[in-house]
């Protein structure tokens, strides 16, 4: 045990990036198996629950939010040096998120739209995951998190083993909750194939395709899924819109709706950060 728990329980930190807060809520959603823990770790930062505040080291660290201003990124970086082990959690934290988005335009130019007064902001160019600025021990995906998947992941951390998390994809638990496939049965547009499982298969379960919430799996064949739903009549706009979600930043994602940008104007400027970042 570090020394933020020596003669006590491990210490447990969460920390907030840029995010809407929604995986934090889910550790908060945990209820009855949030008491168990905080019988047997000392909770030593979690705005989100408390005001209370302990100065680290810190056993373990999960961060929430993506890294989008100069002092996220100089904040990281001592989180990260004050934590025994760092688990960022959810899409922002994974892939930049939805504000990820503003990596594909050219530099301020959603600021510009959205702000009365931008040139009051200091922000990044871009809005990039936990792991493009530190060592991450383990990344949790989602948008939000799965609850039982981050109760799995603090126990596996407390008792240092390696998380038992499945990389399979939401048709796995189509198949294993009776869903017919919806891609197959009526040619709905759906992400399932290439997104990792997490979820529960909630959306095709009520008959609306995946939205892509949890990410690439492991072993998504991005390509082939994009050729089949060329086959159903989805247009080049279209395949850019449906990678560029919760995970457009995974660079299975990020990689697909690029090779179908050239056939969007604006879809991707040659002068977004994006392509400054893809430059040697």
């Amino acid at each position: 045990m570090s020394a933020a728990g020596i003669g006590s329980r491990p210490s447990l930190a969460v920390w907030k990036f840029a995010s809407c807060d929604g995986c934090q809520l889910s550790l908060l959603d945990c209820e009855d198996e949030l008491l168990a823990l905080s019988e047997v770790v000392r909770i030593a930062h979690f705005t989100e629950m408390s005001s209370a505040f302990v100065a680290g080291p810190y056993d373990l660290s999960l961060v929430e939010g993506s890294i989008t201003t100069p002092d996220d990124a100089e904040r990281i970086v001592k989180i990260r040096a004050a934590s025994k082990v760092l688990i960022s959690i959810g899409a922002c934290a994974t892939a930049g998120g939805i504000q990820g988005l503003r990596n594909f335009a050219r530099s301020g130019e959603y600021a510009s739209v959205v702000y009365a007064h931008p040139d009051y902001l200091s922000t990044l160019d871009t809005s990039t995951p936990i792991a493009d600025h530190v060592r991450v021990d383990y990344e949790l995906h989602g948008c939000p998190i799965d609850r039982t998947q981050l109760l799995e992941v603090l126990l596996a951390s407390l008792n240092g083993r390696r998380p038992a998390i499945k990389s399979t994809s939401v048709c796995h638990e189509c198949k294993a909750g009776g869903t017919v496939c919806l891609l197959v049965r009526s040619n709905e547009t759906c992400m399932g194939p290439i997104t990792r499982s997490g979820c529960g298969a909630l959306c095709p379960s009520i008959g609306r395709g995946c939205f892509g919430c949890f990410g690439p799996s492991d072993s998504a064949n991005t390509g082939s899924l994009a050729r089949r739903l060329g086959e159903n009549g989805v247009t080049a706009a279209q395949l850019v819109r449906l990678f560029r979600t919760f995970n457009a930043g995974a660079p299975a994602f990020r990689d697909q709706s690029l090779s179908y940008s050239s056939q969007v104007p604006n879809a991707a400027p040659d002068d977004s950060p994006l392509e400054r970042m893809r430059t040697p």
